[in-house]
This record gives structure tokens, C-alpha cells and sequence, in this order.
């Protein structure tokens, strides 16, 4: 069988995990990759040996220049929904980082995109693939706990700390699409709406910028259609890396702990459960999807959610994150 074909937009960061997870596939090879870093480019091509890729400083000129079969695009959020909808029409499978797109209306236009141009469209949320968040969302959906009631989901993070030591494209509005919310915290927003399957009518939100040129501090109560209530608190001036969650039902609850989950069921002792073992990864899913494999197992309709609920937190605070 020949090989895959990925041309990667943008070779920072996060471009990294990506690359090492494509690169355990046999039937895949990275053929090209843009960045308007040289420097970039040639860390990324000398960490993986990719001797015989394609460089380019403009993605355009990779879309035309190269032969692609799909490309990840890791680029400033704000330029994912021009870009994946020019690979699209291109007649290529497309793998976006979060967040899919800055806005519900561009979101929708990309979907619609998708649709017409029969390819693959992923994006990467990586907690789908995740034993801890499979167990949750499982137990939830199996009724383990009973009718959700409550949840809280929070992160901490140094983020801004970062951010004021190494200045980046995340501190620039028209680039980032937001702040903290729209970076790290829209992982959390992923899993609360995934795990859950609740959908979100109401939103009170505070935010806070900390001085910083984008939001870092975001605190929201939440409604939802099918009666629950939940808390979400994204935090990015703290000085650690806190992760949890606690889903609240009529049956009991399960808390989440930096990774650690306890399972607490009304009159009985807490329960450390048994989580499966993980056997894909966003990177793997998408390859099996374009091969036919499985259906896509983080569409677009999916990513759509995620996008209106940070928009409905922003504008019940009055925020314009660009």
C-alpha cells in the first residue's frame, strides 16, 4: 500500500506531538511542510530526519507545489479556517488543532466545506482518545452516576507566566482569537460538553485580563437544556498546572483529580475504577479515518459546539477577544 502523505502548516510546538505520532505509522511519511520560520522549518526537519521533505515558507505554495494526500495544520488560531478551507478545496483530508475555528460562523462555512468536498475533517481534541475521559464519558452515558445534576471543570495553569517570558503569536488578538479561553481552556470546554452530552442555553461569565493584551482569567456558570447546572473556571495566572473535574448525578459522582479518578456512589466506599487501555491517538484516528477504517472521530458538528460555547462565554461577559 502506498504511503500517506502529510504536509504540515505551521512546524512550532505542538506541530512536534503530531509529527512523532505520524511518524510511529508505517503507511505514512511527512512530504512537505510550511512555516514562515526558517529556523523552525530546519529544527523540525533535523529532529526527525525528514531529509527528503519539501520546504516551504507559504502554505499556498505547498498546496500547489506539492503531492499531498492531507495536511495538519497547526497554525495562530485565526488563520485555521482560511487555511483548512483552501486544503479542502484543494481535494485534501485536513487535521486541525484546536480550536477549529475563532467563530460559529466560520465554523459552519467550514463544515459545509467539508461536506462538499467528501474529505476527512478532524480536529484535534486529544482527551476523545484518553482512558480517563473515555471511562468518564462511558459511565456517564451508561447511567452509572444517574441524571447529571451538576459539574465543575477547572484549569490552572502557569500560562500567562509563559507567555510574558516568551513572547508569541498567543498574545496577539488578531492571531489568537482570545486568550486563555480560546488556548488551553478550550480542551476543557471539550470535555465538558463531550463527557457530558449536555447542551449549553445559558451563560453568566467574569473576565479578566490580568494587564495582559488578551483574556487570562475566565469564570462561568452555566445552564443546560437538560436541567444540569455547571461551573467553569479557567484560571491562566496560576503558579501550578491544575486539572479537574467533578460530575455531580442523582446516583452519585465521579471526580477527577490531575488524572486521578475516583468513582463515588451514593451509601458505598469510593471506587478507583479500571480504565481502558488507549489505543489511538487524534494523529492515528484521522489516518484510520481517511483509510475507511472507522467513521471521523472528532467532526467538525462536534468542534461546532465547542466554538459556541467559548463564544457564548465571551459575549455574556461583554468581550471582544479581536
Amino acid at each position: 500500500m502506498s504511503k500517506i502523505r502529510i504536509g504540515f502548516i505551521g512546524t512550532g510546538g505542538i506541530a512536534h506531538l503530531h509529527a512523532g505520532q505520524l511518524l510511529e505509522l508505517e503507511n505514512v511519511e511527512i512530504s512537505a511542510i510550511t512555516d514562515v520560520s526558517p529556523d523552525a522549518r530546519e529544527r523540525f526537519i533535523t529532529k526527525y530526519g525528514l531529509l527528503n521533505t519539501r520546504q516551504f515558507s507559504e502554505y499556498h505554495d505547498m498546496l500547489e507545489q506539492a503531492n499531498l494526500d492531507a495536511v495538519v495544520i497547526c497554525s495562530p488560531h485565526t488563520l485555521h479556517f482560511q487555511q483548512a478551507t483552501d486544503v479542502l478545496n484543494k481535494g485534501l483530508h485536513v487535521l486541525i488543532e484546536k480550536p477549529m475555528t475563532c467563530s460559529s460562523t466560520e465554523a459552519k462555512e467550514l463544515i459545509e466545506s467539508a461536506k462538499q468536498s467528501g474529505k476527512v475533517m478532524q480536529v484535534s481534541y486529544q482527551r476523545h482518545f484518553q482512558p480517563e475521559f473515555i471511562y468518564i464519558r462511558d459511565a456517564i452515558a451508561n447511567g452509572e452516576i444517574g441524571k447529571l445534576t451538576s459539574i465543575t471543570a477547572s484549569l490552572y495553569q502557569q500560562w500567562w507566566r509563559g507567555q510574558r517570558q516568551n513572547i508569541s503569536w498567543r498574545q496577539v488578538p488578531n492571531l489568537s482569537g482570545g486568550g486563555f479561553l480560546m488556548d488551553s481552556g478550550s480542551h476543557i470546554i471539550d470535555v465538558l460538553l463531550w463527557t457530558s452530552g449536555l447542551t449549553p442555553v445559558e451563560v453568566k461569565s467574569q473576565v479578566s485580563n490580568q494587564g495582559a493584551p488578551v483574556e487570562i482569567d475566565t469564570f462561568t456558570s452555566i445552564r443546560f437544556e437538560e436541567g444540569a447546572v455547571a461551573g467553569l473556571n479557567l484560571v491562566g495566572s496560576a503558579p501550578i498546572w491544575h486539572e479537574t473535574y467533578a460530575f455531580c448525578g442523582e446516583n452519585g459522582g465521579i471526580f477527577y483529580d490531575n488524572g486521578k479518578i475516583t468513582l463515588h456512589l451514593s451509601s458505598q466506599e469510593p471506587i478507583v475504577p479500571e480504565l481502558p487501555i488507549q489505543t489511538t491517538n487524534q494523529d492515528k484516528s484521522f489516518i484510520d479515518a481517511i483509510l475507511g477504517k472507522h467513521e471521523v472521530k472528532v467532526p467538525g458538528e462536534f468542534a461546532l459546539k465547542v466554538v459556541n460555547l467559548s463564544e457564548m462565554v465571551y459575549e455574556a461577559a461583554g468581550y471582544k477577544p479581536y
